[in-house]
């Protein structure tokens, strides 16, 4: 039986690389040859200067060892897919419009290809779907313009029709070996009520901050996305070279994966604050952060919180629209620093906002059985 063991190989910056040693080498299904070395493109620093850089590689090693034992279990079941990046770097458009023609193009298959083209362009790899990506499509189809003529936003149950047939893509994906996590069974479907996006209130989000959580690199990313709005792909990509200005004045520069736009973005001296001391400028600030991990360790840090919600990172960014509008921002604002295209998309946060000022109108009550009757009574013997 092979054995999959976690080592390290020394690279340029004081770093080291992480890679699995397979022995004996296992066959790579793509080119036939046999395969000893998976390189996982997470990096140690080889002395560590400083506390974050000791909490990096502790965290980086977690993950490390967390991939080792997963790709453990793939060689000893005979899974050896992910020696091959060419599965899961290919286009999942191209996969979706296959799915669409077997189905000798049912008009509404080729409805929910075309929506899911104009949300997440021409082009869109396997490896940038996750969880959050499935909610932030989900939002869109509830919530944008048309892209008929008409440009008139979908029917909730169209929406329901379309997200189905996106999620039967994703069962299908997992199954031929495209996508290593079962999105299709993980992500919720949209309900005719699902106008509701789960998000934190001020007492919680300040819960979260005092909560213990194992993974400095997680609670710094998810705090961020609370106090920015950005999305995970934003967070996961960000640069320290992004990071510009003065205290008082800092702002960020980047562009944003999902619309590929460039940004000027401002920010609080806290959110910098937040980050600690800043790194190399081409590396990320959020070196190592991986979804698989995120999803298992936000739940302990929400226990850990006393937060009991059904809560994704994508909360974070649902946490802070709602926030703002609950503050006073305008919606304009709001839909601006969220990177919206459309007022549309913000709406739907708003909504929140206002269904919650309804329910404090309600928990102020009087206990009197008739006011009316009580009112007129008392200007009566005033009289």
């Amino acid at each position: 039986m092979s054995k999959v063991t976690l080592r390290k190989k020394a690279i340029s910056g004081g770093r080291h690389s992480l890679y699995l040693d397979i022995y004996p080498p296992i066959p790579n299904p793509a080119t036939g040859k046999l395969q000893r070395k998976y390189y996982l493109k997470i990096a140690v620093y080889t002395r560590p200067k400083n506390i974050l850089e000791k909490d990096h590689n502790k965290e980086t090693l977690s993950l490390g060892e967390y991939i080792r034992a997963k790709r453990q279990l793939d060689v000893q079941n005979r899974r050896f897919d992910f020696l091959s990046d060419s599965k899961l770097k290919s286009n999942f458009i191209d996969f979706f419009e296959e799915e669409a023609l077997k189905r000798d193009g049912n008009a509404n298959w080729r409805m929910s290809v075309n929506y899911f083209k104009e949300f997440a362009g021409e082009v869109f790899p396997f490896t940038h779907l996750n969880e959050t990506f499935c909610e932030e499509y989900a939002d869109f189809l509830l919530s944008s313009p048309g892209i008929g003529r008409a440009q008139r936003k979908i029917k909730t149950n169209t929406a329901v029709s379309y997200f189905a047939k996106f999620k039967s893509t994703l069962k299908e994906a997992y199954k031929k070996r495209y996508l290593p996590v079962d999105l299709g069974r993980i992500v919720d479907s949209i309900t005719p009520e699902d106008t509701h996006r789960e998000f934190l209130f001020m007492h919680e989000l300040q819960n979260m901050a005092s909560a213990h959580c194992d993974s400095i690199i997680i609670k710094k990313a998810g705090l961020f996305s609370a106090m920015t709005g950005f999305r995970y792909s934003d967070v996961q990509t960000l640069l320290w070279k992004e990071i510009q200005g003065c205290e008082g004045n800092y702002y960020i520069l980047y562009s944003q994966q999902k619309t590929d736009s460039a940004e000027y973005y401002p920010v609080s001296d806290q959110t910098v604050q937040l980050l600690g001391p800043p790194g190399d400028p081409n590396s990320r600030v959020f070196e190592g952060l991986k979804y698989d991990h995120v999803v298992k360790e936000l739940k302990k840090w929400l226990s850990n919180a006393g937060v009991e919600k059904h809560f994704t990172f994508h909360g974070f960014r649902h946490t802070f629209a709602t926030l703002q509008l609950s503050a006073g921002t305008s919606i304009y604002t709001v839909s601006k620093l969220l990177g919206h295209k459309n007022i549309q998309t913000t709406e739907i946060y708003a909504k929140v906002v206002d269904s919650l000022k309804k329910e404090a109108s309600e928990k102020i009550k009087l206990s009197v059985f008739n006011i009316g009757e009580s009112i007129n009574s008392i200007q009566f013997r005033e009289s």
